[in-house]
C-alpha cells in the first residue's frame, strides 16, 4: 500500500510540474503575438522599390554573355565613329567655304569703291569734249566743281573724308610738317598756318597725313 501511494504522488508532482512548465511558456507566446510590425513610409517604400529594380537591371546585366556585351560595345563605337565623321565632314566643308570667302573678299574687295568711281569717270568723260571748245571759262570751272563734289560725295560714302588742318593745333598722328613759319603771333604758334597736301582717314583710321607749314 505504501508503494501505491508514492506511485501516486509522483504522478501528481509530474502532472503540476508539466502545467507550470506549460504557465511559462504561454506569456512567452502572448509576447510574441503582442510585437508591432513597423511600417515603411512612402519615401522609404520608393528607395526600396529603385534598389529592387536597380538589382534586377544588374541581375539582367549580368545575365548577357560575354560575347553579347562585347557586340554591345562594338555598335557603340561604330556610332561614335560615324559621329565623329560626320562633324569631321561639317568642319572640312566649312573650313574650305571660309577659305573662298577670303580668297574672294582679296580680290573683289575694292568692286564697291570702284562702283562709286565709275560715275565720276562718266562725267570726267563728257565734261572733257566740252572743255575743249569752250569759250566761258566760268562755266567750265562750275563743271569741274560740281564734279569734284560728286567725287568728294562718293569718298564719303565708302568712308574717306578729308582732315580739317586750318586753325588746327599740329598733331603728329594726323600731320605731317614740312615748313615752319617763323614770327607768328603767340596765338598760333604750334597751329597749322597752311596745308600744302589734304590728308585723309578711312573709317576714322589716317591711310594718308596732311602736309602742312606750322607757326613757331
Amino acid at each position: 500500500m505504501a508503494e501505491e501511494l508514492k506511485d501516486k504522488e509522483e504522478i501528481l508532482n509530474n502532472e503540476e510540474n508539466q502545467e507550470t512548465v506549460q504557465a511559462a511558456d504561454e506569456p512567452k507566446a502572448e509576447g510574441r503575438t503582442d510585437e508591432k510590425t513597423e511600417e515603411l513610409t512612402p519615401e522609404q517604400d520608393g528607395e526600396a522599390q529603385g534598389k529592387a529594380e536597380t538589382k534586377d537591371n544588374e541581375a539582367e546585366e549580368g545575365e548577357k554573355t560575354p560575347e553579347e556585351l562585347l557586340a554591345l560595345a562594338q555598335a557603340e563605337i561604330e556610332e561614335l565613329k560615324t559621329q565623329a565623321l560626320y562633324k569631321q565632314a561639317e568642319f572640312e566643308n566649312y573650313r574650305r567655304r571660309t577659305i573662298k570667302e577670303k580668297a574672294d573678299l582679296v580680290l573683289n574687295g575694292s568692286k564697291s569703291a570702284v562702283t562709286a568711281l565709275l560715275p565720276i569717270v562718266d562725267d570726267l568723260e563728257r565734261a572733257l569734249p566740252s572743255m575743249k571748245n569752250a569759250e566761258d571759262v566760268k562755266a567750265v570751272a562750275e563743271g569741274v566743281e560740281l564734279i569734284y563734289q560728286k567725287f568728294l560725295k562718293a569718298l564719303a560714302g565708302l568712308g574717306v573724308k578729308q582732315m580739317e588742318t586750318e586753325g588746327k593745333d599740329f598733331d603728329v598722328d594726323m600731320h605731317e610738317a614740312i615748313a615752319q613759319v617763323p614770327g607768328v603771333p603767340d596765338e598760333q604758334k604750334g597751329r597749322i598756318i597752311d596745308c600744302v597736301e589734304k590728308g585723309y582717314t578711312l573709317n576714322d583710321h589716317v591711310i594718308r597725313h596732311a602736309k602742312v607749314a606750322v607757326g613757331m
